[in-house]
């Protein structure tokens, strides 16, 4: 993951953008923008895709994505991208090659013991789909939960509140797909 700060830096520096003046377009500090060039920390996704945007490039450039979904449709396992882990453990892999044309995006999340989906799964216009590989999460939808196990599966409307928690004793992981692509 420390590559995605070095491509961030590079980007940036290639436009001769001074890193203050990335931090104000993107919203944060330039203190926390250093943090996440120098791979102290990992940015939001929504972090992730505005410092894109203001260096007028995309997520999967950042994240070292350069096939496109045409020349080459394949992803072999040891080549899913690692996208980040939010802070308590959740990580999110992304299964396809980032394209602007793509009209989904698919996902593993991987939880850790009592973990959730939160800096992850955020509402937007839109839906999501989710299949569970294995564990037993609480999904809650608004006000209403429900538990979903290995083989369950859950399809939702993105703009309704919704957020993910591993509710075992062990880890957990799911196939999570959003239409349309937003990171």
């Amino acid at each position: 993951m420390n590559r995605l700060g070095e491509r961030i830096k590079r980007k940036r520096e290639m436009l001769s953008l001074p890193l203050s003046d990335l931090s104000k377009k993107v919203g944060i500090s330039a203190s926390a923008l250093s943090q996440i060039e120098n791979s102290k920390a990992f940015p939001s996704i929504v972090t992730l895709k505005s410092i894109a945007n203001s260096l007028y490039t995309t997520v999967g450039e950042l994240i070292g994505e350069h096939e496109s979904l045409t020349k080459n449709p394949l992803i072999k396992a040891g080549d899913i991208k690692f996208v980040k882990v939010n802070s308590s453990g959740t990580s999110l892999f992304l299964l396809s090659h980032h394209e602007n044309s793509k009209q989904m995006e698919p996902y593993i999340l991987k939880f850790v013991e009592n973990s959730d989906s939160s800096e992850i799964m955020l509402n937007h216009p839109g839906q999501e789909f989710i299949y569970v590989l294995e564990g037993k999460l609480m999904i809650t939808l608004d006000n209403s939960q429900y538990i979903l196990e290995k083989g369950d599966n859950f399809y939702f409307n993105s703009t309704i509140t919704h957020a993910l928690k591993n509710i075992h004793n062990s880890s957990a992981k799911v196939l999570w797909i959003i239409t349309p692509p937003n990171i």
